[in-house]
């Protein structure tokens, strides 16, 4: 059996049915003895360009290990349904099953840096306060 990776864009307004249509692409696999390494629903996203005038779609990833024959059933049925509006597969060497650096959130964005007035009060705590296009006063000592 061979490592896939799978993403598939489906129409925005079918996304209440991607569940269903999951559950389907896992037990197809399942049936022959595969398995699903990884299965990421990245939701609803702008695209780059209009595909089939549409500007947004549903987005899924999947990582799975399966035969030549379940993967021909799979893109068959992706072809034959009208909600996939693209899809891609491409042949990995070993299956992954971290998160996908696109479904991750970084900790730096997940919280927004607010600057205080007080933070700015900060940096002229001595007492000084240097004027906007003021360059700053160097004292030597000799």
């Amino acid at each position: 059996m061979r490592h896939y990776e799978i993403v598939v864009m489906v129409h925005p307004d079918q996304s209440e049915q991607v569940p269903a249509m999951i559950e389907r692409y896992k037990a197809m696999v399942e049936s022959d003895g595969g398995k699903v390494h990884r299965m990421e629903d990245w939701g609803r996203r702008q695209l780059a360009y209009p595909v089939a005038k549409l500007h947004k779609a549903h987005y899924v990833l999947l990582n799975v290990e399966c035969s030549d024959g379940v993967l021909k059933e799979l893109e068959s049925a992706f072809r034959f349904n009208d909600a996939v509006i693209r899809k891609l597969v491409i042949r990995k060497e070993a299956g992954e099953t971290e998160q996908s650096p696109l479904f991750k959130v970084p900790e730096e964005d997940k919280k927004p840096e607010y600057k205080s007035r007080s933070a700015d009060a900060g940096d002229a705590a001595d007492g000084e306060s240097v004027e906007a296009g003021e360059p700053a006063a160097v004292t030597e000592e000799l």
